[in-house]
């Protein structure tokens, strides 16, 4: 599987969503499930700018987000966040983007890449409901929350406009965690789209 899945925006639909637009589309968002959400894609990056759309990933906690060949991701050897002896931040293995986030800024699919998050699901993100630390089940895999904020990059600026990057760090939107959160492999396992997310509650 190696298209985006999604349909392209209509013709007469503005590439990118304007400021007015995406607050109109907070109270839809913020009413995504808190628990027990499903991967509804995979995607996997071998490279930059590169994306595949596979039914099945590994996590591992040490090679990070593999295929069922063995491919690693361009964590493992060209990392955006380095430990200061150069080896990737296990903090930045796996990235999940509520699809209600995808779906308000996403709206040029023909023209403008899939954001390249490793699992989009409808999911509440938000710090009241995953505090750093929390532990998510996927699949077969553990995984746990951590404090790096995904402030959204330069290129989520460039392929979904000012406004979106803009709305992720106003006023109170950061605890919202509206570009989603940043995940540590805990355990390892396979994860497959239809899989559902869980909660653990602490030990």
């Amino acid at each position: 599987m190696t298209d985006q899945t999604q349909p392209p925006a209509p013709m007469d639909t503005p590439a990118n969503a304007t400021a007015a637009e995406l607050d109109a589309a907070l109270p839809h968002i913020l009413a995504a499930p808190k628990d027990a959400a499903v991967v509804e894609q995979l995607c996997f990056r071998p490279g930059f700018n590169k994306r595949t759309f596979p039914e099945a990933l590994e996590f591992t906690p040490d090679r990070g987000v593999t295929t069922s060949a063995g491919e690693t991701e361009r964590w493992l050897a060209a990392p955006w966040m380095k430990l200061e002896d150069g080896s990737p931040d296990l903090r930045i293995q796996v990235s999940i983007l509520p699809r209600r986030v995808m779906d308000a800024v996403w709206r040029d699919r023909a023209g403008t890449p899939h954001p390249g998050d490793t699992i989009i699901a409808d999911l509440d993100t938000s710090e009241a409901n995953l505090p750093v630390g929390s532990l998510l089940e996927v699949g077969a895999a553990l995984l746990r929350v951590t404090d790096v904020f995904n402030d959204g990059c330069v290129k989520w600026k460039v392929r979904y406009g000012q406004p979106a990057k803009d709305w992720i760090t106003a006023p109170g939107h950061p605890a919202l965690r509206l570009r989603g959160i940043l995940c540590e492999i805990v355990e390892g396992g396979t994860v497959r789209t239809g899989d559902a997310i869980r909660k653990r509650a602490a030990d």
